[in-house]
C-alpha cells in the first residue's frame, strides 16, 4: 500500500469526512476510520475499537454542529508528511459554513492516516488548536 501524499486523494477524503460529519452521518464518519482508532487532547484522549464506537463518540458532536448552524466543512490541508509507506501525517486546518453562509471558525487537527485496500483512514486525530 502507498501512504496518501496525493493532494487530490487527500481532498477528496477530507471532503467526503466533513460532509459526514456535518450531516451527522455516523456511518460515513465510521468508514473513515483504521480500528483501533485514537483522538488525542490536551485534556483527554478516547480510543475506538469497533464502528459502533466510533458513531457513538460522534453523537455527541452533532449538537454543537446544530447548534452553531454548521451546514458544510471544508478541510485546508497544512502539511502532508510521508512516514512510512503506508502512512501520512496531515495537518489540516477546518473552515466551517453556517446556515446563513457565513463562515464559522474552524479548529485544527492533525490526522494519523494509513491506507489500505478501501483508501485512507484516520487511525489518530490529534487537536492542535
Amino acid at each position: 500500500m502507498k501512504a496518501p501524499t496525493d493532494l487530490a486523494e487527500l481532498t477528496d477524503f477530507f471532503d467526503r469526512y466533513g460532509t459526514a460529519l456535518t450531516s451527522g452521518d455516523v456511518t460515513a464518519i465510521s468508514r473513515c476510520y483504521a480500528l483501533p482508532g485514537m483522538v488525542v487532547a490536551d485534556s483527554y484522549s478516547f480510543t475506538f475499537t469497533s464502528p459502533a464506537a466510533v458513531a457513538l463518540s460522534f453523537l455527541g458532536a452533532a449538537p454543537s454542529y446544530d447548534e452553531q448552524q454548521i451546514v458544510a466543512a471544508h478541510a485546508q490541508l497544512r502539511d502532508v508528511q510521508r512516514l512510512s509507506p503506508a502512512l501520512s501525517l496531515v495537518a489540516v486546518e477546518w473552515e466551517f459554513l453556517d446556515s446563513r453562509g457565513n463562515a464559522v471558525p474552524g479548529e485544527r487537527y492533525s490526522y494519523l492516516l494509513r491506507v489500505d485496500a478501501d483508501g485512507p483512514k484516520i487511525t489518530t486525530v490529534i487537536a492542535t488548536h
